[in-house]
């Protein structure tokens, strides 16, 4: 079955969609996006990915394509028509289409795009396996907590990692500090079993699934305290782990050369995710 995409008011395959060669999200990053997990055909945390998309557009000041009503359709329609069970539903939004000039134009109409696509996603501790990551320079620009489509220095960082034979790269600031990953969240569990993860600003994205983490650990009890952490803070840790609305959550077992507590997956690394799994299950439809 051909995969279909949504672009700006079309449903049409997608191997055909086209956008606008001057569109300014093609010539100078000018936009934002989203990615929105699917889990039993159900959106997890829908509403406060919109949430999420509302602040990156009005930080950018590109206006609402539509109200969240119709937004919530498309994202609906768009996953129904590509039959996605489980996968990721990836929704972009660009200033729209403009003679090449830096100033914002006039009158220009955001361009919209949504695709979906099936995803294997964790079921349980078997799709869990602990992963190694490196460490790197962050040299991204200053508001980071902007989901903005100009990831460059994310797909550096992420190729980085792959050539080193990690799966990820651990961000690190001008003060030693860890920010996040390419495309994920950091997280180190200390000697107290505290759960520890920096804090929002304009240094990270506030992901989705760190918030909802966060939320799910303190309900079972779990302390978590939102405060940045070196990297030897991380190599130091009895657990460390990531998280994404693609990954849900894996347990990094080695940071660069250093093995991370036992170098297993750790029992509390495996209690939140069994706590984020039964949430994600429990999703709410797309709409």
């Amino acid at each position: 079955m051909s995969r279909i995409a949504y672009v700006n008011g079309r449903y049409q395959p997608l191997r055909s969609a086209v956008i606008n060669v001057e569109d300014r999200g093609f010539q100078f990053a000018d936009g934002v996006y989203e990615v929105i997990a699917v889990v039993d055909g159900r959106c997890v945390d829908l509403a406060e990915h919109f949430d999420r998309l509302d602040c990156s557009l009005a930080a950018l000041r590109i206006p609402q394509p539509m109200s969240r009503a119709a937004f919530s359709s498309v994202v609906e329609e768009t996953a129904r028509r590509n039959r996605v069970g489980d996968g990721l539903v990836y929704m972009q939004i660009s200033r729209g289409v403009a003679r090449r000039d830096h100033p914002f134009p006039p009158n220009a109409k955001p361009t919209l795009v949504v695709t979906a696509r099936r995803h294997v996603l964790p079921k349980g501790r078997e799709d869990f396996p602990g992963v190694r990551v490196v460490t790197a320079r962050d040299i991204r620009w200053a508001r980071c907590d902007i989901k903005s489509i100009s990831l460059l220095p994310n797909v550096l960082a992420k190729q980085e990692a792959l050539d080193k034979g990690a799966f990820d790269v651990w961000m690190v600031d001008g003060d030693g500090l860890v920010s996040e990953g390419s495309s994920s969240n950091a997280w180190i569990i200390d000697g107290r079993g505290t759960v520890v993860t920096r804090p929002t600003g304009p240094e990270i994205l506030g992901g989705i699934t760190r918030d909802r983490i966060i939320s799910l650990a303190r309900e079972d009890g779990v302390e978590v305290v939102e405060r940045p952490f070196t990297v030897d803070d991380a190599k130091a840790a009895r657990e460390a782990f990531l998280t994404s609305t693609t990954t849900f959550l894996r347990s990094v077992i080695r940071i660069d050369d250093a093995v991370i507590g036992s170098g297993e997956v750790g029992t509390l690394s495996q209690r939140l995710l069994d706590l984020y799994i039964t949430y994600a299950r429990k999703g709410i439809v797309c709409r």
